[in-house]
Formats: C-alpha cells, structure tokens, sequence
C-alpha cells in the first residue's frame, strides 16, 4: 500500500507542478478516527483500501499550481467562473485555498460508476485593495478632505480620524475586483436540458445589483440568495453600487473555535497548547481532534492535560473521551495522535502537553535553518448531523507552528575540513620524505669542489653547443 501512496504522490507531483513527491513515511500516517472513505464502496472494495494522510507544511499554493488546475476543467479557464481565475488577482487576496475531491458515485445499484472529481478556489478579498489600478500599485494615503471618518466616537475632531467602517458601502463590479468580466458560460444546460444557474451570491433582497443584458436573475424571497442564468456567448458583468440600506447579512456562528500556539522556553523543550471554545450557551459539542508532528518532536503523553478554562477542577474524563497514540521513530515516521473531545456549553477547553525536541544531523537542516521547522496544523472533525443525511463532517484547521531546533554553527563544518587537510597534508609530506629521501653520512659526501663544477657546465655548455652547429652545417649542405 504505502509503495502505491508513494506513486500517487509522485504522479500527483507532475500533475499539478507541486512538491508533492516529498511526502515520505516521516510525513505520511493512518488516521483511524478523523478521515473515513467518501463515496460509494462496496464492501468487498473497502476490505481493501487503505486510508492514508499526509501533510507538507511548508509548501504553499503558488502560479505555476493553478494552470495545470484550469486545465482539468470543461472550458479550461476560457469560459465561466473559471475564466475570472487570474493569477495575479487571485494570489494577491489576503487568504486563498484550492483543492480538489475525487470519489466514486454509483447513481444506481448494480449500474456503472463513474469518478466525479470536485474542484474548489475559496479567497478572502479585500475590496479596496482589489480595485488598485495597476499602473498605481503601492497603496497611498488619501488626501485629507477625501477622508471618511465615523463621526459618533466621543474622541472625533477635526485632528483625529477614525476611519467608517465602508465594507458594507463599497461599490464593486468584477471587473473592478478582477480585471476582467465573466467571458461567456460554461456548460449552459444541465442534465435537463435546461440552462443552469452559473453564479449565486448572497446580498440583503432589498439591495439592487445590475447585470449584463442577456443574463437572467432568480431571487428567493425567502432568503439572501439570487442567482444568475449567464448568456452563452457574451460577456457578464455584476456591478454593486454603494447602498443606503442599513441591512446587513448576519453571518453564521462557527461551530467551534480553535487557536494553537507554542509554550515554554529553550531549546531542549517545549509544550504545545490549545484552545477550543464552544460558542454555543446551550449545546455541548463533541469532535475528533488531529495531530500530526515531525518525529523530531516528541511528545510526552503523561502531561496530557484537558481543563475547562473557566473551571480548573473539572474533570478530565469529561473531557477526553478517548486517546489513539502512534508514537513516533526517528527517521521513519511522525507522531499520531487522535482525541475525541467533549466541549460544554460556552466554555473553553485548554489542551496542553510537552515534548522534546531532538537533535538532528547537520545534513538535515534546510538552507534556512535559522528560520525554524513548520509543523502541520492541527485538524478537527466535526460528526455530521444524524437526523440530517444530507449533512456532511465539518473539518476545521488551525494555523501552523514554527519549530526553532538547536541549530549548529555550520561555518565549524569548513573550520574542521581546512584543519583536517593541513593536518592531513604535513603528515603525508613527512611520511613521503621518510620513505623515499635516502640518509647517508656527512663523511661518504663527496667533497665541494667548485672550480670542478665550473668546468662541468661548461663542458655540458659547449657539447650543447657543438651539437647545435653541426645542425646547421649539415642543413646549408643539403640546401646547395
């Protein structure tokens, strides 16, 4: 199985340009309470599958990731939704995501499956900082009598501004927020034959939205939701003037709110902590709760603790309902560690526990070694509703860690290589002249005799020469 995993990675590596191939057994796991298979199996099929979880937390979505990304769609980017994925406006929001789901669907027993594969893009604009012309890129301060400033704070004067909240005022079009206009629909008609709503958005009923002609709006009176049948081949464009209305749509409360952060002090060990507050003032909420750290770090599962915040001396056991623990072995795999916790109502829970950090080889540092190991965040699973089969888990993410490792100095590395090789170098130049220079007495030296030096170099000189003028009369013969 894991020889499979590895060829898909890699396979999915080429696929979407991304660092997928570095997913190895250090950073790979078997969930056995977060995950479980999507889709339609049968039961012969799910003896045989494996479920398998791996994390790269150091790589980030980037340009060259979102072209092999509109290639896998109908239209390709050209047409639709798709086609308003521009690379510099979508990695220039201040939060963005992609993924992609694949599982199998059987629309019928004993009928033919098929593979349906899902593709989402979620960003986080800012209005503002989208509608920036790009021939004026570096955000400026406004002119003093361009300035909006909420006039109802008791310290409003003429000296000091307050900025008005204007995210409810703002005008925007898409073209504005993404350069360019909706190039015609994709895959018009669905399964029906009929033309199928392409974009929805949520807007207080009584607020006017324009549309480009051709486009027809469908609004529910009932709720915040109206959508839009686009024209086939033409361009669509949506366009929110700024509106008077105080209507605002209220957002809805998150079922559980998480935070994670690093204790402690040094650089031998530490501990991680983590809050989980149930905003609910009447409904306890139960969960799955997903960690998976490098093999470096080392947990210590005797100071786990779970405490209500408000109430230190409730009990543990009403908290933690169950532990699965993999530890971890050096150089081979991380540490699993799945908890199912129970949160009271309006309470915060503070899941803590320490660790160790080990001491790696000097190979094994990245080239930025200084800036620290980033540890995978932690995942939760909320259970779906069982009176709703339509629901779905909710799986909630907290951000990511950034390890600090006893670092070594890594100029010592060439201090030792230069001494080693003068070392190296005197005692092979000792042991050479040892070997081959012959010792003989002073008294078997022949005596200095430089007057007999003298008339050897000039015998040698004059040999020299006397060879050299025997050439050339030899030459002016062969010439006449």
């Amino acid at each position: 199985a894991f020889f499979h995993w590895i060829t898909l990675n890699h396979a999915l590596s080429g696929l979407f340009c991304a660092s997928l191939n570095f997913i190895d057994s250090t950073r790979t796991t078997r969930p056995v309470q977060t995950y479980e298979p999507v889709g339609d199996h049968s039961n012969t099929s799910l003896s045989s599958l494996h479920l398998l979880h791996g994390t790269l937390p150091r790589e980030v979505v980037c340009t060259e990731n979102l072209t092999p990304f509109l290639k896998l769609l109908p239209c390709k980017g050209k047409a639709g939704i798709s086609s308003l994925l521009n690379g510099h406006k979508l990695f220039d929001a201040s939060w963005q995501s992609m993924s992609i789901d694949v599982r199998p669907v059987c629309p019928e027993k004993n009928s033919l499956c098929i593979v349906e594969m899902e593709q989402t893009v979620d960003m986080v604009l800012d209005i503002e900082r989208s509608k920036r012309p790009h021939d004026n890129p570096i955000p400026r301060p406004p002119p003093v009598d361009q300035l909006k400033c909420d006039t109802s704070k008791a310290y409003s004067s003429p000296n000091a501004c307050f900025p008005m909240d204007m995210s409810n005022m703002q005008s925007w079009s898409l073209s504005d927020v993404f350069g360019r206009p909706i190039k015609g629909s994709c895959l018009a008609t669905d399964v029906r034959g009929e033309r199928s709503e392409s974009v929805c958005i949520r807007v207080p009923y009584e607020h006017q939205v324009f549309t480009s002609q051709g486009s027809i709006e469908r609004k529910d009176p009932s709720s915040s939701h109206r959508c839009y049948v686009l024209p086939e081949y033409d361009d669509f464009d949506m366009a929110l003037p700024q509106q008077e209305s105080p209507a605002v749509i209220s957002r809805p409360t998150p079922p559980l709110y998480a935070s994670r952060s690093f204790t402690g002090h040094g650089q031998e060990r530490g501990g991680v902590q983590t809050l989980l507050t149930n905003p609910s003032s009447n409904v306890a909420v139960s969960f799955t709760y997903f960690e998976t750290l490098p093999w470096f770090m080392k947990p210590f599962l005797h100071t786990l603790r779970a405490q209500i915040a408000t109430s230190p001396s409730h009990s543990q056991r009403d908290i933690i309902k169950s532990i699965y623990y993999r530890p971890a072995l050096d150089r081979q795999r991380g540490t699993q560690l799945e908890i199912q916790i129970t949160v009271p109502p309006a309470s915060t829970v503070r899941l803590t526990y320490d660790f160790e950090k080990a001491i790696l080889r000097y190979t094994e540092y990245p080239p930025d070694a200084n800036r620290g190991f980033d540890v995978a965040p932690a995942v939760i699973r909320l259970p779906p509703n069982p009176t709703d089969p339509s629901c779905k888990a909710v799986y909630l993410r907290t951000t990511s860690l950034l390890l600090s490792l006893p670092t070594p100095d890594f100029s010592m590395p060439y201090n030792v290589i230069i001494l080693t090789s003068t070392v190296i170098a005197l005692a092979f130049g000792s042991i050479y002249n040892l070997l081959v220079r012959r010792f003989v007495g002073a008294d078997e030296v022949e005596s200095f005799n430089l007057a007999r030096i003298k008339e050897r170099i000039k015998a040698r000189i004059k040999g020299r020469f006397g060879v050299m003028l025997d050439r050339f009369s030899n030459k002016e013969k062969k010439t006449q």
